[in-house]
């Protein structure tokens, strides 16, 4: 079992590499040395290397192995860094992230429903990426105990990038969000923090995401 997951994550990767969507060797390490059936629900690890996004519980999911490669690729992450995901979800692309900045960054992680992280803690420990920190509570405050971050990665849609995030962000950092709507007209953006008082933002094509949900996003309903 463990070789046919394996034989189907590296033909998913040659996929994403044929299709261009995977070009930076250290994300196609990370999508190698990651193991994505081990964070899925075991009623859909047969689904894992598909090119899809796959229910995770409570309204959540995990996002397609091509988005994800678009979002760890807006963010230009490098070894060292210290790394804000909002949304941890099954811990998926926090241990991606991990990866990636190497045993000197750091990844901290916020999931608002209690239940899901657990999912996702669980998921990290078993794999060997328990160095990711899972923080209950509402994203779209930050995690202003550790900031500043080098880089933002948001895995909900917002209707707009929440200012907290902004503010918790280093000179010089990026963060990367969906915005819009619900489900739809929605965009992924890649904001550049230049100065205190300057963002440059450009956008990466349309997504579709579940909505963020909190104080400085959407309401629940």
């Amino acid at each position: 079992m463990v070789a046919m997951y394996e034989r189907e994550r590296e033909e998913l990767i040659e996929r994403l590499v044929r299709w261009g969507y995977l070009t930076k060797s250290e994300i196609i390490e990370a999508f190698k040395k990651v193991p994505r059936h081990e964070f899925v629900p075991t009623h859909l690890r047969d689904y894992a290397y598909a090119d899809q996004p796959l229910p995770i519980g409570h309204g959540q999911t995990i996002s397609a192995p091509s988005m994800i490669a678009i979002m760890l690729d807006s963010l230009e992450l490098k070894p060292g860094q210290k790394v804000l995901e909002i949304g941890a979800g099954s811990g998926y692309n926090a241990a991606l992230i991990a990866e990636i900045v190497g045993p000197k960054g750091k990844v901290f992680t916020i999931e608002r429903i209690a239940e899901l992280s657990e999912f996702g803690r669980a998921n990290l420990q078993k794999t060997g990426y328990g160095r990711v920190q899972v923080v209950v509570g509402d994203g779209t405050c930050g995690y202003k105990k550790e900031a500043p971050w080098d880089r933002i990665l948001v895995t909900a849609c917002a209707p707009e990038i929440p200012h907290l995030l902004v503010e918790q962000l280093k000179v010089g950092g990026k963060l990367a969000a969906p915005v819009g709507q619900h489900y739809m007209f929605q965009t992924w953006l890649v904001a550049d923090k230049r100065s205190e008082k300057e963002i440059s933002t450009r956008e990466r094509g349309g997504c579709s995401f579940v909505p963020l949900v909190g104080k400085h996003g959407w309401k629940e309903d």
